[in-house]
Order: C-alpha cells, then sequence, then structure tokens
C-alpha cells in the first residue's frame, strides 16, 4: 500500500511540474490539443473538429444548385481502393458545371461539413483579390505595413500582400506539422494567433523565392480584416458565399470566442458542392451569373506561376502540368482537393480522413490517381 501511495504521489508530482514548466514556457496551449485530438480518440487534428473550436457563422441566402446529369458513370477499382486506403469521404466530378459522380462514404453526405485546412488559404486569396477590386487594398503590390506599420523586421516595409499569398515573405515562421511546441501548433491550439504572428518579423528579403508559410496566409488574413473593416467571415459571406449561392453555411474557426481572429491558414468547415464552387469561380475567370466577382487578371495570376523555379504555385493556389494539361487547385493536409482544369471544364473534388504521404513533383501521390480515375471514368 505504501508502495501505491508513493507512486502516485510521485504521478502527482509530475504532472504538477508538466503544468508548471508548460505555463513558464507559455505552452498551455498543448492542453487543448490533448483534450481535442487524444481524448476524442485521435492522433492529429482530423476532419471533424471545428465543433471543438470557436467558430464563425457564413451565412448563405439563397442556394444556387448544382445542375446533375445522370450518367452510368462508375468508380474504377483503382479508386474505390483509394477510398479504403485513404479513408475518402466524398469524391466528385463536375464536368461543363454539372455534376456527373459523386459519392459519400460512412455516414457522410452532401450537407456534411468538414475542415477545408489549408484550401483555406486559397480562399483567403480570394478575399485578397476581391478586397482589391472593392477597392479596400490598392494592388498586390501595396506595403503590408500600409496596415500593419509596426510590423519587424529589416525588410517588412519591402514586403507586399501580394508576398504574402505568393509564399514569398521571407516571415520568420517556422513550418513544422508534427512538434506540439512548433509555431503551427499554437497557431492552431492558442487563444491569441495575432498576438503570435505580431512576435514575428521579416528578415529575409522578400519577393525572392517561394517558401511554403502559413504565417504568410494568417498575416494576410489579419491584412484583409483591418482593409475591409469587418471580419473575414462576414466578407466571405457577403462577398462569395451569397453571390454563389452556396449550399450551406459554412464555419471558420477563431484563435478565441474574445479576440475572434479566423484562422485563415487552415479550418474552414464546409462541404464539398460549395468547396467545388470556389474552383468553379476560377474557372469561370472570376465570373459567376454574369457578374465579376474576382477581376480576371487576378485570377490569372492567382493560377499561373510566380517564380520559374516554383512551377507548383502562384497566388494562393497548387499548380500542376500533370498529363500536360494546366491544373490548379486547392489543396489540405489530410488530402482534401479541389482541382480544376480548364481546358477540359473539369473540377475533381476529393475529401478524406488521409493522404499518401510520398510526394511527387510537390504533390501527394494520391492527388494524380484522383485525376486518372476521373478520366478513365469519364471514357465510359
Amino acid at each position: 500500500m505504501k508502495v501505491i501511495r508513493q507512486i502516485l504521489k510521485w504521478i502527482i508530482g509530475l504532472l504538477l511540474l508538466s503544468l508548471v514548466l508548460l505555463y513558464i514556457f507559455d505552452a498551455t496551449y498543448i492542453l487543448k490539443g490533448i483534450r481535442v485530438v487524444y481524448f476524442t480518440g485521435h492522433k492529429t487534428a482530423f476532419i471533424d473538429d471545428f465543433p471543438y473550436f470557436d467558430n464563425r457563422t457564413i451565412e448563405n441566402k439563397t442556394v444556387q444548385a448544382w445542375e446533375e446529369k445522370e450518367t452510368a458513370i462508375k468508380p474504377t477499382s483503382r479508386l474505390q481502393d483509394t477510398y479504403k486506403e485513404y479513408g475518402t469521404i466524398a469524391y466528385l466530378i463536375i464536368k461543363d458545371g454539372k455534376i456527373l459522380y459523386e459519392n459519400y462514404a460512412e455516414d457522410y453526405s452532401k450537407d456534411s461539413k468538414t475542415n477545408s485546412f489549408s484550401m483555406a488559404k486559397s480562399i483567403t486569396s480570394v478575399l485578397l483579390f476581391k478586397a482589391i477590386q472593392d477597392g479596400f487594398i490598392k494592388s498586390l503590390d501595396q506595403p503590408i505595413t500600409d496596415f500593419h506599420p509596426d510590423f519587424k523586421g529589416e525588410f517588412a516595409n519591402q514586403t507586399t500582400v501580394g508576398d504574402l499569398a505568393s509564399m514569398a515573405s521571407g516571415l520568420n515562421w517556422e513550418e513544422d506539422y508534427y512538434s506540439p511546441f512548433s509555431m503551427t501548433a499554437k497557431a492552431y491550439y492558442d487563444a491569441n494567433i495575432s498576438e503570435l504572428i505580431e512576435s514575428l518579423s521579416i528578415d529575409e528579403k522578400p519577393g525572392e523565392s517561394f517558401e511554403y508559410l502559413s504565417g504568410n496566409t494568417e498575416l494576410l488574413g489579419m491584412i484583409i480584416t483591418k482593409a475591409v473593416g469587418t471580419s473575414l467571415s462576414e466578407y466571405l459571406s457577403k462577398s462569395i458565399w451569397k453571390p454563389l449561392g452556396m449550399r450551406g453555411t459554412a464555419y471558420w474557426q477563431l484563435d478565441d470566442v474574445n479576440s475572434g481572429m479566423e484562422k485563415t491558414y487552415c479550418c474552414l468547415a464546409s462541404n464539398a458542392r460549395d468547396f467545388a464552387k470556389v474552383g468553379k469561380l476560377l474557372l469561370q475567370d472570376g465570373k459567376w451569373d454574369g457578374q465579376q466577382i474576382i477581376d480576371t487578371d487576378l485570377v490569372k495570376k492567382a493560377i499561373n506561376p510566380r517564380f520559374e523555379d516554383s512551377p507548383h504555385y502562384g497566388y494562393g493556389f497548387w499548380l500542376s502540368d500533370y498529363k500536360d494539361k494546366h491544373i490548379f487547385s486547392m489543396r489540405g493536409i489530410l488530402g482534401q482537393y479541389v482541382i480544376s482544369i480548364p481546358e477540359d471544364d473539369l473540377i475533381i473534388v476529393r475529401l478524406g480522413h488521409k493522404r499518401d504521404e510520398e510526394k511527387v513533383d510537390a504533390y501527394p501521390k494520391d492527388f494524380y490517381i484522383y485525376i486518372d480515375e476521373a478520366y478513365q471514368m469519364l471514357k465510359t
């Protein structure tokens, strides 16, 4: 009995020491990470995690339904294998503006809301383009210090909003998805993301080369918020969600209900059909129902590479020349994809629990499978 009491004392002592250390090193957010992830039976962030966070609602109004065409299209055996291997919960093929194939797995449906993860970076860039068109931001070349004059770093006053959108800022953010002490983990689970971003600095010359940093998009979101004078969720609702007649309301995770800053580098919960409409908007050169939602020249900037040595990224969108086609896509860490192929007026949406960890030409291997099998299915 004495031995058991002694062991319990040691355990309690270690727990108390751990709590003190987390407090001293400003890492108490780790406790929320443990509660949200491990206490729900997961090992990492998951596609259904938005109810565990504060969210702001992105309202829709009148639903504009997708056209649907009855077809005999069936999934290939290879595609069905990926459903099982990678936990696909939604897969859509949209051709010439019509849904030709739509499949959901487990208990998910066309109304299910799941986490966009980094597809939100593309949507934040779309909001930047809209803010430029609306006159809130002058151009992609406007300096970030026009909005945050005290931002630190030798090159802060040379950095533009376009540098942030194209991942070329020189920001001293560390992109790490595995360490619980990383900036990425702190941004995901802590209560004041703006404070974290404002503690950073721009120490390398911007506009020189591509480096994927989530902090770029978070700073961009803070700038757009200041420029438009309203929350990003409200601006997204007014500028994109309502004009495009989205199927459902969406939810954008906040760092905290009090500070109320959207996590613009990630974490917009919506459904597959509505995510696809963002791809369609750019596929149509920024037009929707005869209205120019986004300037065509800005769309072209978005879906073409900024740097010759980084042909896989434009302004907020991933790029590929797979099958000798011009492809642009929104992409999230667990294999969330909205893949748009203009020459064939084709959109492929895939949402799910995980992706292939091996990459080929900057893309996870499963990305190519979803394209290959879509074209194979269209032949039938």
